[in-house]
């Protein structure tokens, strides 16, 4: 499951692309505008730097701005930096002990599919063709 922590991380990703204008983006604005608490996103924003999918300034005309055009960022760099591996069995994690079970394993090869498929789905979409989506007038779970 993705965390709130991604789902927010991407929001902010696409207000800084949509909003970008050579300059810094103050994270009070970002948070007005998609409603989000500014504690909560100064939570998320050192690792986002840290994974330098995005660029800071302390003090008078700070913020933040991005560091590449908004296709060039994959949607699957984006919640591995904020959420981490998205493995969905601690056995396919980074840097996970070989398991010693796994020559015998029947669930594996699923659960190995299931990530490559993940993978996949979240690497072919970038913060560009997001922000090219409209909103999901009527989504209906």
């Amino acid at each position: 499951m993705i965390s709130t922590k991604g789902r927010y991380a991407l929001r902010i990703m696409i207000d800084l692309a949509e909003h970008r204008n050579g300059g810094f983006i103050p994270m009070k604005e970002v948070a007005a505008r998609q409603e989000i608490s500014l504690k909560y996103i100064e939570r998320i924003m050192p690792v986002l730097t840290k994974n330098n999918l995005v660029k800071g300034l302390h003090g008078k005309g700070g913020g933040y701005q991005l560091t590449r055009e908004p296709d060039e960022y994959t949607v699957l760099e984006v919640l591995q930096a904020a959420e981490g591996d998205l493995a969905p069995v601690s056995c396919l994690g980074q840097n996970a002990e070989p398991c010693p079970r796994a020559g015998e394993c029947r669930t594996l090869p699923m659960w190995k599919e299931y990530y490559d498929t993940i993978r996949s789905f979240f690497e072919g979409r970038t913060i560009a063709d997001l922000m090219a989506s409209s909103p999901a007038d009527n989504y209906v779970i």
